[in-house]
């Protein structure tokens, strides 16, 4: 399905507008936030509300401020110390894998994405992660969150997972084709968590109703 080009302009916009007085503020956001702190929040927060890890953020970096000290630890004493996050099993042990490549790498990360998708753990959303913030590069911080707001407002995709859905894939990488391609990214996930909710969205107060897909569809009763 082609999107036109005005309607993603438009989404682009207004979602923006709506983050300048509404966005959300994590120490993974501040400018001056290192590399190492950018990807490992990502690898936090997957499947875990941002209010969460922000919490649990300020201890973890104490404890382990570099892939260096974060290298030194056992997969043991990871998992252990990951438990108020919870899921702390798997998080434990993909950190731990990450943690150990880039201790090889002495913290550099390779500078092409080629590169970046054989190191152990990456992923897709973690590698976009690392193309939008340490290359610079326009690329979607596509998860549950974002997808909902995405299908909401230009339509629904056609597979049951997102990583592998041309259109939702494609979508995602247009909306951040942007100069504000990280700001853009925060704008829908704080979006997503804040008014278009997986449960009662606030779509009566929306900035984006007018042109919605779901609204529009709510408002008919179909």
């Amino acid at each position: 399905m082609e999107i036109e080009e005005e309607k993603i302009q438009y989404f682009q916009e207004k979602i923006l507008e709506w983050y300048q007085e509404n966005g959300r503020h994590f120490p993974w956001r501040n400018p001056s936030a290192s590399n190492y702190v950018k990807i490992i929040s990502e690898v936090l927060l997957q499947r875990t509300k941002a209010e969460t890890v922000s919490k649990f953020f300020p201890t973890f970096v104490k404890k382990y401020a570099s892939w260096k000290q974060l290298g030194n630890a056992t997969e043991a004493e990871l998992q252990d110390f990951l438990k108020p996050l919870g899921l702390y099993n798997q998080r434990g042990s993909r950190l731990f894998k990450l943690a150990q490549e880039m201790k090889k790498r002495n913290g550099r990360f390779p500078q092409t994405r080629d590169v970046v998708e054989e190191i152990p753990m990456m992923g897709q959303y973690i590698t976009n992660a690392y193309e939008l913030f340490i290359l610079n590069k326009p690329s979607p911080l596509l998860d549950v969150n974002m997808a909902r707001a995405l299908e909401r407002y230009f339509g629904p995709r056609k597979l049951a997972d997102i990583r592998y859905d041309p259109y939702l894939q494609g979508l995602s990488k247009k909306v951040v084709q942007h100069p504000k391609s990280k700001e853009i990214n925060w704008a829908i996930l704080d979006f997503s968590a804040l008014n278009c909710k997986q449960r009662s969205p606030l779509c009566t107060i929306c900035c984006l109703k007018n042109n919605c897909k779901y609204y529009s569809s709510a408002k008919s009763g179909n």
